[in-house]
């Protein structure tokens, strides 16, 4: 790639970053965009913007810069929680890291390189690079820190108590609920409380919701209209202009007559659909711990144990899987993983053929006479390639997170957290190394059968890929920062559903922050600069504008857009940790490549000893650190058990735990004694304690008790279900007629 092309495509993406920046100043002050740039907030804060006609609206303002720079790490904590803090000082880092980098770079390697002592140009940067390892490991210790004061300060958290249990063996004439009792009485008697079967039940959850959609999409009829008859609505199309009216309900004793067999069948035998998996719960925090930490017994497969996650971070859909299952759905997904990292080395060696204008020329010759144009030639060689790369990347998140719910996690983050894995080795192989090698080792064979070769081959492919290194972080950089200030498709979708859909609001839907995809791209612009900071600094300057912009555009979106429903605890902090180490011993292993093109055995043989101190940091971080973010310290357990013993909030506690993990909490959302049904006036059993701000229902003898099952209205529901049905039967007949 010329230099005519980078600066093609530096122009394009740095006009459409002021631009989008500069439309978000101001789309950001709209009323109607409110819950598009401040969903969080409203949310959480129930904030409302005025609607008052002034003119600033309407001019772009920085102000929300002052506001995200001037916001203070507790803020954070306490707006987007734990993991939110790991990332914004993952940013920090890199920024610092990059700025020394920088400095280092204009103050040592231009002066040597003016006065020609090249030889030389490499070693200050490489035995700078171990400088870094003290700021990592203090950066280390803040996390570790701020994860045991997360664990440690925070309200009594009813997964301390609990603990999953997965492999129970059933007996052919006892239920899974009277085995766990039973063995949980036997060897855990002292400290065991009581315990919640988690169920495979597909009907009752498609129930419930269905009727929770219906109940929303019928409420403006349900109020005056259920009587007898239901006047015709129209709505008019914003499109063409045309009305449709709505059904018409006929007398309800067609009611008895239609429809009376739909549910029959449904019977729920739950006895049939329980799970080999529940939620034990015990009296104190290091009961629990030791009971998830310990072989319950000789057979590893069964009576499976670990610390339950929080409530609103279950995965419900996957506690049922058979946990002899799980090994074979890893052993897949990875396969999975591994053959789509290598289908995408298709679309990354067609791009790095965009980039060669001569092999584009050879390979297409009906395009010679269009890329002879000096304009489209700049296009084709500097914007274009990373341009089509980042749409094929978009497709890779979603595929990750799919194979990351395949694997059969139990909690919504540690399947997130296992796509930000996957995402991170995908983009480092297909965008670092697939193109580094697609150009030269790929079409070098022999260079496989000699690994000795590899760091000169490296240290010869990386200025070649320079200039497409600083296009990609313009374009998936700058650019994209840009777009996910403005919120495009945030955006586009509010239009829509407001002037064109006519759709009411959704003041529940609420994103949340994608680590899954944030994450690995902060870490592999961090690899792009380790690597290429060596042999072509002038990508530092474009790497400390992207980490700048992203620390305060990434400040602001956590702060007013995304909302926080779970947290890993910090758990981003080790694999951050992790891809620190690998690029600093991937670039002190391109150094020893570019001494073994200057010949320079002395500089490489101080290179070396870098590589084995590197290793040993990290090998003390395993052993002094990351223990911390794998359980939490038994010491800190058993002092918050006695302090609540003392101030006999312990039995509170334990009463809560009854409540805490409710595997069919939509009903808590959907008034069903407002569908009125036919025959269901003996059943108005339900009723809400106002005082505790809880929905309890008192069932009458035919309905449904079990604790999982605790406010599950099943007779209920089928009614509902049956009106919704005889409705949609009306109104289809009235559309065939």
């Amino acid at each position: 790639m010329k230099i005519s092309g980078l600066l093609t495509s530096a122009g394009i993406n740095i006009a459409l970053s002021v631009l989008f920046i500069s439309l978000y100043s101001v789309l950001r002050k709209q009323p109607a965009n409110v819950r598009v740039y401040f969903g969080r907030r409203i949310a959480e804060e129930h904030n409302r913007l005025r609607e008052a006609f002034i003119l600033e609206r309407f001019v772009p303002s920085t102000g929300w810069i002052v506001k995200a720079l001037q916001c203070t790490e507790e803020e954070i904590l306490a707006a987007a929680g734990l993991d939110a803090v790991v990332f914004n000082r993952i940013l920090v880092f890199s920024l610092r890291i990059f700025s020394l980098a920088a400095i280092l770079c204009v103050f040592g390697i231009l002066p040597l390189n003016y006065f020609g002592q090249d030889i030389h140009h490499v070693r200050i940067p490489s035995e700078s690079l171990d400088i870094f390892t003290i700021g990592n490991v203090k950066e280390y210790k803040h996390i570790a820190r701020l994860r045991l004061r997360h664990l440690t300060c925070a309200m009594p958290n009813p997964s301390h108590f609990t603990v999953l249990v997965r492999g129970i063996p059933k007996e052919t004439k006892e239920s899974c609920s009277n085995a766990i009792d039973d063995f949980f009485t036997k060897y855990h008697g002292s400290s065991y409380l009581f315990h919640q079967v988690v169920y495979k039940v597909g009907k009752v959850q498609k129930i419930m919701t269905g009727a929770k959609k219906a109940y929303r999409k019928f409420k403006h009829f349900t109020d005056s209209t259920i009587d007898q008859r239901c006047r015709a609505i129209s709505y008019r199309c914003c499109l063409c202009g045309a009305s449709s009216n709505s059904f018409q309900l006929l007398a309800t004793g067609l009611e008895q007559n239609q429809g009376k067999s739909d549910l029959q069948d449904s019977s729920l035998k739950l006895d049939d659909q329980e799970c080999a998996a529940a939620f034990v719960y015990f009296r104190t925090r290091y009961a629990a711990l030791v009971a998830s930490e310990i072989l319950q017994t000789s057979n590893p497969m069964k009576w499976v144990t670990d610390l339950a996650p929080e409530p609103d971070d279950v995965y419900w859909s996957n506690l049922w899987l058979p946990y002899k299952q799980l090994w074979i759905r890893r052993i897949a997904t990875l396969l999975g993983s591994i053959v789509f990292m290598l289908f995408f080395l298709i679309p990354v060696t067609f791009i790095q053929g965009l980039s060669q204008l001569e092999q584009l020329q050879q390979r297409l010759p009906f395009l010679k006479g269009i890329l002879e144009k000096k304009y489209m030639s700049q296009l084709v060689t500097g914007y274009l390639p990373s341009v089509i790369l980042q749409i094929f990347l978009y497709a890779v998140a979603p595929i990750m997170i799919l194979f990351s719910t395949l694997e059969g996690p139990i909690s919504h983050s540690e399947r997130k957290r296992s796509a930000c894995c996957k995402v991170l080795y995908f983009t480092v192989w297909n965008i670092f190394f697939g193109n580094v090698l697609s150009g030269t080792v790929i079409s070098q064979l022999n260079v496989l059968s000699s690994p000795k070769d590899i760091p000169v081959q490296l240290a010869r492919a990386i200025p070649v890929q320079a200039t497409f290194f600083i296009t990609y972080v313009l374009t998936s950089g700058w650019a994209s920062l840009s777009s996910e200030l403005m919120q495009l498709f945030g955006l586009i979708w509010n239009f829509v559903r407001k002037y064109i859909l006519r759709m009411p609001e959704d003041t529940e839907f609420v994103p949340s922050f994608p680590y899954h995809t944030e994450v690995p791209k902060v870490l592999l612009f961090g690899l792009l600069g380790f690597t290429c900071s060596v042999l072509a600094p002038l990508i530092l300057p474009f790497l400390l504008v992207y980490f700048f912009l992203g620390y305060i555009v990434y400040r602001n979106q956590l702060l007013n857009v995304y909302r926080t429903r779970y947290d890993t605890g910090g758990l981003y902090w080790p694999i951050a940790h992790n891809a620190v180490i690998f690029s600093l011993v991937l670039t002190q292993i391109i150094c020893l490549g570019v001494f073994g093109l200057k010949e320079s055995p002395v500089a490489a043989g101080f290179t070396i000893p870098l590589i084995i101190l590197t290793l040993l940091f990290n090998q003390y971080c395993r052993n002094r650190l990351l223990p911390l973010f794998r359980t939490t310290p038994a010491q800190d357990l058993i002092d918050m058990d006695r302090e609540d013993e003392r101030s006999g909030r312990m039995d509170e506690i334990h009463h809560r735990l009854h409540s805490a993990y409710c595997q069919f909490h939509d009903t808590e959302d959907i008034p069903l004694e407002k569908i009125q049904t036919v025959g269901s006036d003996e059943e108005q059993g339900c009723s809400s304690d106002k005082s505790n701000g809880k929905e309890t229902f008192e069932e009458p003898r035919a309905e449904l008790s079990h604790p999982t099952l605790n406010g599950l209205p099943v007779s209920r529901l089928r009614h509902a279900v049956k009106s919704i049905t005889f409705l949609v039967r009306l109104q289809k007949r009235g559309l065939s007629e």
